[in-house]
């Protein structure tokens, strides 16, 4: 196979790191190359994170190649062939090359090979099947490199039998659409997505989870999400979904606000006035994203206009800075997007504020002779209560002087 292309050695390529995981695998004469997103970012001018490399050497091969030169071997996926080297905290995941000899909607049964060729045609989309050569060479079997740049999301070989051999890939169709596509969806995946929409309930609710969190946190996750809902496949994994224009009206938010997409932040903008405990279930998430969904999409308190600064002060206090912004966010999309100056002044009040405490605790309640129980948390409230009503500005004496007034009148 003749390289397609080739670039000059970025800085992620020349990393000591890098260079001393290749040399380590290349010492015996086998070639290896970059795989994966690093070469799909590589090519787009994106940054890095994680880098993977596929190599034609089985894992034993590796595992002592890299201990060769004193690298940390970790084993995390040996029955796949996967191993993952580590240098100086930074982490490569080297994978022998392989093919496809059962599948079974999911995890596939595998053989390792020497072929790259062979290798590229397991993978599910054309620009995810390229791969580069340390010294810059690109390798497209499959015509992905003009894929990538004109925005099209296309499956290796045949659309269907990619999905049926993992269904996961139905997903990443359009998560990487909500990514990199542009224009219409390609049209074999399409009708493959919409032929076979009815097997995403057989995926776990975790790998779920990761796609939809991954594309709504996409430049356009919109387009992509609309493509779901027109084959079938957003009925199966978001029966709650509402109107997309909640979502638009947030994402403008979003831009005018300057803040980075959050994919909890529009979820709840998909099923805002939704109860979203089966969603949270189905979609195994992690009671910190579970509760912050249900917080969002169905608040306990809605804000509006007419929240000045120091009403703002008392809803931060209550329920902190970010769930506060995030309220702001889509109280802001519920009234248009439009009009943004007294939702800026809110959501300026967020981003200023800095978490207040009480100034007088239990102990200063016993310290005047009140018996333990239910007398001393009441007594606590009813200072809290006045210094919130006097936005928080009275100081500890201040507050310990209203807290021995209510004591006495209680007694």
């Amino acid at each position: 196979m003749e390289p397609a292309r080739r670039i000059a050695p970025t800085a992620w390529m020349t990393a000591p790191e890098t260079v001393a995981v290749v040399r380590a695998l290349e010492a015996d004469g086998a070639a290896v190359r970059f795989v994966g997103g690093c070469v799909r970012d590589t090519m787009l001018g994106r940054a890095i994170t994680d880098i993977d490399i596929a190599t034609p050497d089985p894992p034993e091969t590796v595992m002592l190649l890299l201990a060769r030169d004193y690298i940390r071997a970790v084993p995390t996926g040996l029955a796949h062939g996967t191993i993952t080297a580590v240098v100086d905290h930074k982490h490569f995941e080297i994978t022998t090359l392989r093919v496809d000899v059962e599948s079974h909607g999911r995890h596939a049964t595998i053989a390792f090979t020497d072929n790259w060729l062979e290798d590229a045609a397991r993978r599910d989309l054309t620009f995810n099947a390229m791969s580069l050569a340390p010294d810059g060479a690109i390798y497209d079997p499959f015509n992905g490199l003009a894929d990538l740049e004109a925005g099209r999301v296309r499956f290796v070989g045949a659309a269907a039998q990619r999905i049926l051999e993992d269904h996961l890939r139905l997903l990443r169709f359009f998560r990487f659409y909500a990514w990199f596509g542009r224009g219409p969806f390609d049209s074999d995946g399409f009708a493959a997505t919409k032929a076979h929409a009815h097997l995403l309930p057989k995926l776990s609710g975790e790998r779920v989870q990761a796609e939809m969190k991954k594309l709504l946190a996409g430049p356009n996750p919109l387009r992509a999400l609309a493509g779901m809902r027109d084959c079938g496949a957003l009925a199966q994994i978001l029966p709650e979904d509402g109107s997309f224009d909640l979502l638009r009206a947030l994402i403008a938010c979003e831009e005018a606000a300057g803040l980075k997409p959050d994919s909890i932040r529009r979820l709840a903008a998909l099923v805002r006035g939704r109860a979203t405990e089966p969603l949270a279930a189905r979609w195994r998430l992690s009671n910190g994203d579970a509760a912050r969904l249900a917080a969002l999409a169905v608040p306990v308190e809605r804000l509006d206009q007419s929240f000045d600064a120091r009403a703002m002060r008392r809803v931060l206090y209550r329920r902190g800075a970010e769930l506060t912004r995030d309220l702001v966010l889509l109280a802001w999309a519920e009234a248009g997007a439009t009009k943004d100056a007294p939702w800026r002044v809110m959501f300026d009040e967020a981003l200023r504020w800095l978490p207040r405490e009480l100034p007088i605790k239990g102990a200063d309640v016993l310290a005047l002779g009140v018996a333990p129980g239910p007398a001393v948390g009441e007594l606590l409230a009813s200072v809290e209560q006045w210094w919130i009503e006097e936005d928080f500005k009275p100081t500890r004496k201040e507050a310990l002087a209203k807290l021995a007034a209510l004591a006495r009148k209680g007694a």
